[in-house]
């Protein structure tokens, strides 16, 4: 008997684990917009706004407009931010009719951003098309390079070492996949950034310039 309800025992906790699994991915990927995203950067913030609140599973709160928040406990959230504002130093909007970027942040503590995610989360949030971009997209700039780690390690700046990250030219739209490791360097933080491809020089150059 005592066999039999180890099993059991066994069997349950693996069964809580799946399901424990299945949750954290669904909110990690938060299957938060169809296969094919319809509202992207270049588009008006009118578009946007009305995509953001039509969507059954995003389901922002009164007032969210262009910025959602989801967490499931303290340990996990997901924010979704479009803007006219171009990714990178705050600047004056060229147009502040149309989006320039839009960013998913993530933040995991359980289990942990790695760039891979980042990447997967990409392909469910913006379906294979925009994937696909990325994916076929030309890498202009990763980092850290050796130089920001001498110079963070002789200026004594460590976030500028535990940035990872990385530019991409597509077709389409320009990307920005970034995450902040600890000093056990793991990642609990990250972000993705679909941005238009003309503001790309400008990011470059001031990650270039940390």
């Amino acid at each position: 008997m005592s066999t039999q309800n180890s099993k059991l025992k066994t069997q349950n906790s693996k069964l809580k684990t799946r399901i424990l699994n299945g949750k954290i991915l669904l909110l990690f990927s938060f299957f938060l917009f169809p296969s094919t995203a319809n509202a992207l950067p270049g588009q008006s913030t009118q578009t946007v706004t009305a995509w953001i609140n039509a969507n059954p599973t995003l389901r922002p709160g009164i007032g969210d407009g262009l910025r959602v928040t989801k967490t499931n406990t303290a340990a996990q959230r997901f924010i979704f931010q479009a803007s006219v504002l171009p990714p990178g130093r705050l600047t004056t909007p060229k147009d502040r009719g149309t989006i320039s970027n839009e960013r998913m942040t993530f933040y995991d503590a359980i289990n942990g951003v790695t760039l891979d995610r980042l990447r997967e989360s990409l392909r469910v949030i913006y379906g294979p098309t925009i994937y696909e971009d990325y994916d076929r997209a030309k890498l202009v700039y990763d980092y850290p390079v050796p130089e920001t780690i001498d110079l963070a390690r002789r200026q004594n700046r460590p976030l500028l070492e535990l940035q990872q990250g990385e530019l991409r030219l597509g077709e389409r739209f320009a990307y920005w996949l970034e995450i902040t490791k600890t000093e056990s360097g793991k990642a609990f933080n990250g972000q993705i950034t679909v941005f238009l491809k003309e503001d790309l020089d400008k990011l470059e150059a001031q990650l270039r310039d940390r």
